[in-house]
């Protein structure tokens, strides 16, 4: 028996063979109509009118209709949840996750009310794996309030959380990952001026703050120009997105798909060059944990973006584990993930267990989703690791691969390191002490490692 879940008006009617043929009738009308926009806004979850135009109507009725016939084939997708830029993907997202099984939920012109209203039959009834969220824009050049917006967008992780109780989660624990994409850039020329998605943004960014099911993307900063308004380059008509844009939007999203097990399953057959040796076996994090932190004062009203510094007062090791203690770093089929922050930003450590004296190179790879921040200790100095072109503070290497592998090679001699990325010197040398550990830092975003090698400085 399919089972609805519901939002605050019925879904569907059941119907029991003593019932007239009148009732059956309408009963029959109802059913015919399950996947049309509702006739009235009234009673329906969620705030702001629903679009009406005779052509949104009539996409809305008949992309629901094709999937209520495809639920069996989607079930246990990654379904992307949206607008016309979600359906702009495409049934087969144009390649970009091969290998995952996805589905596209896109509807052109839906707002997150819209969304609210369709989410029990187009999403949820396929159980899918995870949902990825992109929302809002619509709703700003309807004129809705932001707040509103951010309470519909409320509203959609709740139901989902509310599927998750419900369903086999509520035996298994299992959460359905929630992947919510920041508001896109547009323009004032489309009656999305760059303040309004600035603050829908913000409004999000609070909303699920603390929410460890969700995992936001700043997919704004990844786009946005200096005016914070979207680039012909990737919006030709600085709303919808061309294929460069999507092989961007694609780039940012799939680190994570491939942190929660969609992506990149395959294990990293890496192995370091004659001289090195590995500081990260790719399996677990043996050879690695916390140390002791000093303690830190507690800043007096600090701003709602401040980050969360995390104290170490007990030492622990991570011999054979998979995850550190607290689940922020993992080992991922190769990688050394940090992850994305439930609090927005939380600054933590992770070090080697050895420390190292003599001069040594460093070589590891690294990747980090947009706007992501991060560091690589070297003895105890850290070496600001991020993604440069977004969070600086070199914006301008010209080799930096933004959402991709970059190859980062670190020189200690005679207590300084020097650093290139991708072969470019990365500018300023830093003074090191003479012995000391390797360290991780993990602070916005989702930075991931990979090959952590070290060996002796060529003579």
């Amino acid at each position: 028996m399919h089972r609805c879940v519901l939002l605050g008006f019925c879904l569907a009617s059941c119907l029991c063979p003593a019932v007239s043929s009148t009732s059956a009738a309408a009963a029959d009308a109802a059913g015919a109509d399950r996947y049309a926009l509702p006739a009235s806004d009234d009673g329906l979850p969620g705030e702001g009118p629903l679009r009406r135009y005779d052509w949104f109507t009539q996409l809305w009725k008949n992309r629901r209709e094709q999937w209520s016939k495809a639920v069996d084939k989607d079930r246990g997708a990654v379904v992307f949840l949206g607008d016309s830029i979600t359906q702009g993907w495409g049934d087969d997202f144009q390649g970009r996750f091969a290998g995952m099984k996805a589905a596209n939920r896109g509807i052109s012109g839906d707002t997150t009310r819209g969304m609210l209203v369709r989410l029990a039959d187009d999403v949820l009834a396929v159980d899918p794996a995870a949902i990825v969220i992109l929302a809002g824009t619509n709703d700003i050049e309807e004129g809705i309030p932001p707040e509103a917006v951010a309470r519909n967008l409320a509203k959609i992780i709740a139901a989902i959380k509310q599927h998750d109780a419900r369903g086999a989660a509520s035996t298994t624990g299992r959460k359905t990952p929630i992947v919510l994409c920041r508001v896109f850039p547009s323009a004032a020329a489309k009656k999305r001026p760059a303040e309004t998605i600035k603050k829908l943004n913000t409004l999000i960014d609070a909303a699920v703050r603390g929410d460890d099911q969700v995992t936001l993307l700043d997919t704004w900063a990844l786009f946005a120009d200096p005016q914070g308004d979207a680039p012909p380059a990737y919006f030709p008509d600085l709303l919808h997105l061309n294929g460069d844009g999507y092989a961007k939007w694609a780039s940012a999203v799939r680190p994570v798909l491939a942190t929660l097990g969609f992506l990149e399953t395959a294990a990293d057959a890496f192995m370091p060059e004659p001289g090195f040796e590995s500081l990260f076996n790719g399996r677990d994090l043996t050879g690695w944990g916390f140390r002791p932190t000093p303690p830190r004062k507690p800043q007096p009203n600090p701003p709602p973006d401040a980050p969360v510094w995390v104290d170490i007062v007990t030492p622990e090791t991570f011999d054979g584990k998979t995850r550190s203690s607290d689940g922020r770093y993992a080992a991922i089929n190769g990688r050394l993930v940090v992850t994305t922050p439930a609090e927005g930003r939380r600054i933590q450590q992770l070090w080697t267990a050895r420390e190292f004296a003599n001069d040594f190179v460093l070589k590891l790879e690294f990747r980090g989703t947009p706007n992501a921040d991060s560091g690589v200790f070297i003895r105890q100095p850290q070496l600001q690791c991020r993604d440069y072109a977004l969070a600086g503070p070199w914006k301008d290497l010209k080799a930096y691969k933004p959402q991709d592998w970059n190859e980062l090679v670190v020189t200690v001699e005679g207590g300084v390191a020097k650093a290139t990325c991708n072969g470019e010197p990365i500018p300023g040398d830093m003074k090191v002490p003479a012995t000391g550990p390797i360290g991780l830092e993990g602070d916005r975003g989702q930075m991931e490692y990979r090959r952590i090698r070290i060996g002796p400085v060529p003579k």
